[in-house]
């Protein structure tokens, strides 16, 4: 059995966490993926107090084993649903687009677990020099929002200026992905794209069935112009906005615009054309939908079968 110091830190069975999704991280998903020895994660997206504190009571009633919070900080409720996770005294409290300093020693303060997720080094001794418990290292791979750094670079870097558990994310689909996490320096992994076609996943079917066809050349990235790109499937939405982006005509104002509300389309409406469709560069591995509880098993008994047999290379 595979067990390192983020189980003990958390008080989970194994070192995975499901990643914050905005319109799919909901009480549900997240129970499940605690019931089944992971960590799982409610999104506060860019919803108000009300509807955190509905989810962190939906999945209070699922689970009585840990669960967590992601705060996306340029969410215009940020404030409301950080005080929420603090009044509610979420266990683990992880963060998204921006700097959570000023949230931090009210976080702590309840004994929560505060681990922002980082895309550099330089923001890695940032969040080590204010405290929190863990960082979460996310590379270029993954889905959403992106930095410009692979995971396979990013987090032996991270590791090396921070004395702090690292999380890897970005790329990990399956044991191997956890296995050569692990040989890179992480402690942890935190997985979405696998996560969408969990049974317990909410996410509209059209979603999952993209996912479940894609390929390794089924994503793109969008948004460099406007300074935060954004990892998504290949479908109408994401080959309009890529065609707007590169006409000058087109103002920064006008793409934003175009972009509203496609994320939503997607995960709940399954608006094919509409939608934007985050996924990582690992979606063409995903290949089945099981229970989220099954998907955890399957990825660290790989893992520790492929660790176990690693010093095969070593003569």
């Amino acid at each position: 059995m595979i067990k390192t110091p983020i189980c003990d830190l958390v008080g989970i069975e194994y070192p995975i966490f499901q990643g914050g999704m905005a319109w799919i991280s909901d009480g549900t998903l997240a129970a499940a993926v605690s019931n089944g020895g992971g960590l799982g994660i409610i999104s506060a997206m860019n919803a108000d107090a009300e509807y955190l504190r509905g989810e962190i009571n939906k999945a209070r009633g699922l689970t009585d084993k840990p669960f967590g919070v992601n705060i996306m900080l340029a969410s215009p409720f940020a404030d409301e649903v950080a005080r929420v996770a603090a009044d509610e005294k979420v266990p683990v409290i992880t963060t998204g687009a921006g700097n959570p300093a000023k949230y931090i020693e009210m976080w702590l303060k309840t004994g929560a677990k505060v681990m922002p997720l980082v895309a550099s080094t330089a923001m890695a001794k940032l969040m080590t020099r204010a405290g929190v418990s863990a960082i979460i290292a996310e590379g270029s791979e993954s889905g959403g929002h992106i930095g410009g750094t692979s995971t396979m670079a990013l987090i032996p870097q991270v590791c090396d200026v921070t004395a702090l558990p690292v999380i890897a994310a970005g790329g990990i689909a399956d044991g191997r992905g956890v296995a050569a996490a692990f040989m890179l320096g992480a402690q942890g992994v935190q997985l979405g794209t696998r996560f969408l076609v969990a049974d317990e996943c909410s996410v509209h079917p059209n979603y999952k069935e993209k996912i479940l066809k894609a390929t390794d050349i089924s994503t793109t990235t969008t948004g460099m112009r406007l300074g935060h790109p954004v990892r998504s499937l290949k479908t109408p939405f994401a080959r309009a906005f890529a065609k707007a982006e590169s006409d000058n005509s087109v103002s920064n104002e006008e793409l934003e615009a175009m972009g509203a509300g496609s994320v939503r389309f997607a995960a709940v409406d399954g608006d094919t054309e509409k939608g934007t469709f985050l996924a990582g560069q690992i979606a063409g591995m995903v290949t089945k939908e099981q229970p989220a509880a099954e998907i955890i098993q399957e990825i660290f008994t790989e893992a520790e079968a492929i660790l176990c047999g690693a010093d095969k290379w070593v003569k």
